[in-house]
């Protein structure tokens, strides 16, 4: 399998929007009260498209991972309760979906993984992210892939567990 990740355009909104769906069914089965309030949504996904942030995993030229990825750009990390581990430049990601045909295969660190390649050819040296408190899923994933828990944020009124991983230089 040949995986790539690339920036997404804004003909392939369909697509995502599907996978998407698939993410927000999946925290719904799981309990979850993430992603279950209209958000995200197609309008989400073309703003991250606008902004050159949304990148999508293809095997071979299949659709099927998204991600949101920025550069220092998520004003509610600046108010954590808690510490992060550095005060420069970051990427932060979010809305991380996986196609429902492709799940167990590890994707979703395969992603993270693109994400840290995209952070070192940005010369940033940290990635940030956060997650609902009953997002067991990716709590496992931030925490296998070597994140720190850092404390906690808030975004759209509910507290978020906020991770940080320092990419070490080779």
């Amino acid at each position: 399998m040949t995986y790539h990740f690339r920036k997404a355009t804004t003909s392939e909104i369909p697509h995502i929007w599907i996978i998407l769906q698939q993410a927000i069914a999946r925290r719904k089965a799981d309990g979850s009260d993430q992603w279950q309030d209209g958000y995200p949504n197609p309008d989400v996904i073309q703003n991250d498209i606008d902004k050159n942030a949304g990148f999508v995993l293809t095997e071979d030229d299949t659709i099927i991972g998204y991600t949101a990825v920025l550069i220092n750009d998520e004003p509610a990390y600046e108010n954590i309760k808690g510490n992060w581990l550095t005060h420069g430049d970051f990427v932060v990601f979010h809305r991380v979906a996986i196609s429902e045909n492709h799940l167990g295969k590890g994707l979703a660190k395969k992603l993270m993984n693109f994400i840290e390649e995209f952070a070192i050819n940005n010369n940033i040296y940290s990635v940030k992210a956060d997650t609902n408190f009953d997002n067991f899923a990716m709590m496992a994933i931030f925490e296998k892939s070597g994140y720190s828990y850092c404390g906690e944020v808030h975004f759209r009124g509910s507290a978020r567990k906020a991770y940080e991983k320092v990419i070490v230089k080779n």
